[in-house]
């Protein structure tokens, strides 16, 4: 994309001249240009290889306190989508909030944040790869079938320009390898996975050792007894709790703080994790999954503490989002084809002293969950009850699989009493890592 900036810069701000000429009173012009690759192997045969390549553009404007957003594919006629863009907006209602970002917030430079890997991985190189994930996961004893197996590299690139002087561009790369398989036979079959993913080719994991731990994954699943309805101390596997702090994480977004629809809307600088424990979030940060050197409105982000020795002190904020709540913004807008809201980025929450076999071994007797089943957080109430599966704690170890049990509790609750281990996961966005709960009720047999 590096030898296109320019050429898309210079569109960019075509369409915000064109949208100056049509009647807007300010305007910002995002284009996006992506590009994939991946491989889909199943017992060993190619079920699908494709590659794709897209460039979009999108015009949001602003009427007074109006505001629409249009989205197109780069041969539109300027002119054309900027007229239609202000008549959308003209005939919108109004939106005391709408408005683009202060000037004096947008990003001048950018940091090198390490983000883009020019490896090209020629289809061969990825059907070689889904099949080493397969072949690799079907070798476990007890492994009787498989799901599939895939490989995938792609390039994304985002060049923003604004009515108020700002142009930048940033683009990132991605690498990935999966698999899933299937253990057992009949209605004794259990499903497990195990994949990597990196912005950087050279940090991927072997294909091999993916695949092997996706079939000892599954294996291990094999013959799950009930549990016995009860109240079990529980603890969450990082593919778990990431969710539950995905969870908070939407409850504290200024979208829906705005909205009133959060369980945590009249909690600013109350305990929401034990004391001790932060919430920070990091969008500068070399070689993450989130980074970004500007937010969707251009503006710089920094690090921000959203939660503090247990105490929440900051909601996700765009500039419209924090002009309803009265509030500074924080540089946390995401930009879509539908417009722009808050989201966070790089976010890791304080790890523990433990081990994730100490903290088994602390908790003596419970339920480590592995998996939990459907979307049962309700983040208006803080009501918690999704179906689960995975290990039975017993004297300090894991012992025999479980299944088809509910856990339910509250979400407030459950956050206040979390206690982490060490093993938080640099690869994914929201860095958590194995958590205890504390006791919770569960419905089994």
């Amino acid at each position: 994309m590096n030898d296109d900036i320019g050429r898309l810069a210079d569109l960019g701000q075509r369409l915000i001249e064109a949208a100056k000429r049509a009647g807007a009173d300010a305007s910002d012009a995002a284009v996006v240009r992506s590009r994939s690759r991946g491989a889909q192997v199943r017992l060993g045969k190619l079920e699908e290889l494709e590659s794709s390549e897209s460039d979009d553009l999108s015009l949001r404007v602003f009427v007074g306190r109006r505001v629409a957003t249009v989205s197109a594919d780069l041969r539109a006629d300027a002119d054309r989508l900027a007229e239609r863009a202000v008549a959308m907006a003209r005939v919108s209602p109004e939106d005391p909030y709408a408005g683009l970002a202060d000037p004096s917030r947008l990003a001048e430079t950018y940091p090198d944040l390490d983000l883009f890997d020019p490896a090209e991985i020629e289809s061969d190189a990825l059907v070689e790869t889904a099949r080493t994930l397969e072949d690799a996961a079907l070798g476990i004893a007890g492994v009787t079938n498989s799901g599939g197996a895939s490989a995938s590299f792609g390039a994304t690139g985002l060049v923003l320009v604004t009515s108020t002087g700002f142009s930048g561009a940033r683009q990132r790369s991605g690498f990935s390898r999966s698999v899933s398989v299937v253990a057992g036979e009949g209605t004794g079959m259990e499903r497990d996975y195990d994949f990597d993913s990196r912005i950087h080719f050279a940090d991927l994991e072997d294909a091999a050792a993916i695949g092997r731990r996706a079939g000892e994954r599954t294996v291990r699943r094999l013959t799950p007894a009930k549990v016995a309805t009860g109240r079990y101390p529980i603890v969450l596997d990082p593919r778990v709790s990431r969710g539950l702090i995905g969870s908070l994480l939407g409850a504290i977004n200024g979208a829906a703080i705005a909205r009133g629809t959060s369980f945590l809307k009249d909690r600013m600088g109350a305990p929401v994790l034990p004391q001790g424990l932060d919430l920070v979030d990091e969008p500068a940060l070399a070689r993450r999954a989130a980074s970004r050197p500007f937010d969707g409105e251009g503006v710089r982000g920094e690090r921000l503490a959203l939660v503090e020795d247990g105490a929440l002190r900051h909601w996700l904020l765009d500039s419209a989002t924090a002009r309803e709540l009265k509030l500074e913004p924080n540089g946390r807008a995401s930009r879509s084809s539908a417009g722009v809201s808050p989201s966070s980025t790089n976010v890791t929450l304080t790890p523990g002293a433990l081990t994730p076999a100490e903290l088994i071994r602390d908790t003596h007797s419970g339920i480590y969950v592995t998996e939990m089943i459907g979307q049962g957080a309700n983040l208006v109430t803080g009501d918690y009850s999704r179906g689960a599966s995975g290990f039975m704690i017993r004297n300090g170890e894991l012992a025999e699989p479980v299944s088809e049990f509910t856990v339910a509790g509250n979400l407030a609750d459950m956050l206040l009493a979390i206690e982490p281990a060490d093993d938080g996961d640099e690869r994914f966005s929201v860095v958590v890592p194995t958590l205890r709960i504390g006791e919770m009720t569960v419905a089994g047999r």
